[in-house]
């Protein structure tokens, strides 16, 4: 069978943090791909600014690096399971994935998760074992880690028997022996590994067209535009050729534009064959799965599957009093458009109406994945409230299913009997326990999604930030009954509109934690605070002092208070209970309750106690 010598596609994948993108900006560096004068900044292929600022990659980036007379097409992965449908499609497109797992930290539940996905579609692996040079490092024991994990996930005997090379992508350096001092600052042996081990694509340029689209960009200018892989035959500019529709329909159209990538740029190509990675543009409506093919050969590949939501929130236009004050985009119909343009690209998310004009019932992966989402829209401009997120449930054959998740947490030694009772009383199931050495345990549970909704902040604050959490879908299960997880405390909550005042505030903290700033503009119904017990309180944060002509020296200059908690978008939506909303504007998170007014949500909250 013939094959093209002269590329080869990879993936690479691992878990948050294991150093991809780092390893692929070296990979970019030390090839024969960028001139000598282009300056290339760290973790070049994060150009979202949020994934810059929080170093995680969002979207899955395609590079194509030149060593020697080859071109290695890399797909760069994210490490998030609420990414994962990225993930997934990704390992259609390419013939070997690059395994990257720190060597510190060995395998991990994203590390288990990507490399499932890699093994289904029996892709030939390579194993890098990065930052070798970390304190702590040790890198033969994360070797047999993962050797366990690829028994574990049923490997066949071809991918058991995986290279490995042991590098520090930060530094650039690479070797073939776990030994630091082997280390020399050279990307070789990985490059060498890649072409000796990652197949070669099978060339059959000469049979009619097959080009399935893995992924989706958008463009003001040319719309839409499919990004994957020519299984078979041969694609140009001006050619007529046909879309096989998910529903089974088809649409022919004319390919109006054709791009390659190389090195961190797509450039404009005239034709592509078997095995290339390119992006189709001329084509409307065409979405992740659909295949293009010959119009006179209509023959489909196999639909991809998308991971379905797990999660979903109500978002909805601001309805507070300080509605339109920040934000440029404050119109329902402004939000339902930028909603329905996000779908262009991201596939894992899910938009559908709901019976109020104004709310909008958004699906998602996870928190993470619906977080990254409103803080997207708050940076574009965008005025929203979102309600407090819920796990979606499913019949599976008869039975009410809720999803689940599996744990792994790694904490110093001793917080685990504090972990453990917390987890317990959320329902998860503890399934291993192991000292990893320096005071330090691995807990692996299995628990009820709404069970983890807000557990990271009591996590951190259990483990004083020391400890590590992370959790992946893991299946459906039925549904735990006569329980519910929310919030366990109440809150303080604005009985008036105006500046908070420190006077006030004064008399209010010992009542619970608070969340704003002194000056702060506050309205009626927005929470100020959390309350130490599990009851709401209505307080007056406005009140001034009463002004006399008596003063003692200097009791106005100590007037003090403790520092406020101020909540991260993150913790605010995990914060939130049934009644409550998060008000997120450009510069601005708020929490309010639903029913701002005082007097009417008492009446509520009497309403609910008799029924």
């Amino acid at each position: 069978m013939k094959t093209r010598d002269d590329i080869r596609n990879i993936a690479i994948i691992a878990h948050v943090d294991h150093g991809k993108t780092t390893l692929v900006n070296e990979l970019l560096k030390q090839s024969d791909t960028l001139d000598e004068h282009v300056q290339i900044e760290d973790r070049a292929m994060d150009t979202n600014a949020i994934e810059k600022e929080r170093g995680i990659t969002i979207l899955s980036k395609n590079t194509a690096v030149r060593y020697g007379d080859r071109q290695i097409n890399i797909l760069d992965t994210p490490g998030h399971a609420d990414f994962g449908g990225e993930v997934e499609r990704i390992m259609r497109m390419v013939d070997g994935v690059l395994l990257v797992v720190d060597a510190f930290e060995g395998t991990m539940p994203q590390t288990r998760f990507v490399l499932k996905k890699a093994l289904e579609q029996h892709l030939t692996p390579i194993v890098v074992i990065n930052k070798v040079d970390r304190p702590g490092a040790r890198p033969e024991e994360v070797v047999d880690e993962v050797l366990d994990l690829f028994i574990e996930l049923g490997a066949d005997e071809s991918q058991l028997d995986f290279p490995v090379v042991y590098a520090s992508a930060m530094n650039g350096t690479s070797s073939y022996d776990p030994d630091l001092d082997t280390q020399e600052h050279t990307m070789k042996p990985v490059f060498d590994t890649i072409v000796k081990t990652i197949p070669a694509p099978i060339d059959n340029s000469d049979e009619p067209l097959q080009f399935q689209v893995a992924l989706l960009d958008y463009n003001d200018f040319v719309g839409r535009i499919g990004i994957g892989r020519v299984f078979r035959g041969t694609i140009k500019v001006g050619d007529t050729v046909s879309v096989l529709k998910l529903d089974g329909s088809k649409k022919n159209f004319r390919v109006t534009k054709l791009m390659g990538f190389f090195g961190l740029k797509r450039e404009d190509i005239e034709e592509a064959k078997a095995g290339d990675l390119i992006a189709v543009s001329g084509m409307e409506e065409i979405s992740v799965g659909e295949t293009v093919t010959d119009a006179q050969h209509p023959e489909p590949l196999p639909v991809l599957r998308i991971d379905e939501p797990t999660l979903q929130m109500t978002f909805a236009t601001n309805t507070s009093p300080f509605a339109g004050q920040d934000g440029k985009f404050v119109t329902s119909r402004q939000l339902e458009d930028r909603l329905k343009r996000e779908l262009h690209t991201d596939v894992s998310l899910r938009v559908e109406d709901t019976d109020d004009p104004g709310a909008w019932t958004v699906s998602g992966r996870g928190e993470l994945h619906l977080s990254i989402l409103i803080e997207t829209l708050r940076r574009e401009g965008y005025e929203l409230q979102a309600s407090r997120p819920e796990v979606i449930y499913r019949d599976i054959d008869g039975v009410n299913s809720e999803p689940f998740e599996s744990v792994q947490i790694d904490t110093p030694d001793e917080y685990t009997g504090s972990i453990i009772d917390t987890l317990s009383q959320r329902k998860a199931e503890m399934q291993n326990m192991e000292s990893v050495g320096n005071g330090q345990t691995r807990l692996t549970f299995l628990a009820p999604s709404r069970g983890l909704i807000g557990y990271s902040t009591e996590f951190l604050s259990i483990t004083r930030g020391y400890g590590i959490m992370n959790h992946t879908f893991e299946k459906y299960m039925p549904v735990i009954k006569n329980w519910n997880p929310g919030r366990q405390k109440g809150t303080l909550v604005s009985m008036n509109a105006g500046k908070a005042t420190t006077y006030a505030m004064m008399g209010i903290e010992s009542r619970g934690t608070l969340m704003i700033d002194p000056g702060t503009e506050v309205y009626e119904g927005m929470i100020v605070g959390e309350n130490s017990r599990e009851n709401d309180i209505t307080v007056n944060i406005t009140k001034g002092k009463n002004l006399t002509n008596v003063r003692a020296a200097g009791s106005d200059d100590m007037a003090k208070i403790k520092t406020p908690d101020h909540l991260t978008l993150e913790e605010s939506l995990e914060f939130l209970n049934d009644d409550e909303l998060c008000e997120v504007t450009p510069h601005f998170v708020r929490l309010r309750k639903k029913t701002l007014n005082t007097s009417a949500r008492e009446k509520e909250a009497k309403k609910r106690k008799r029924n």
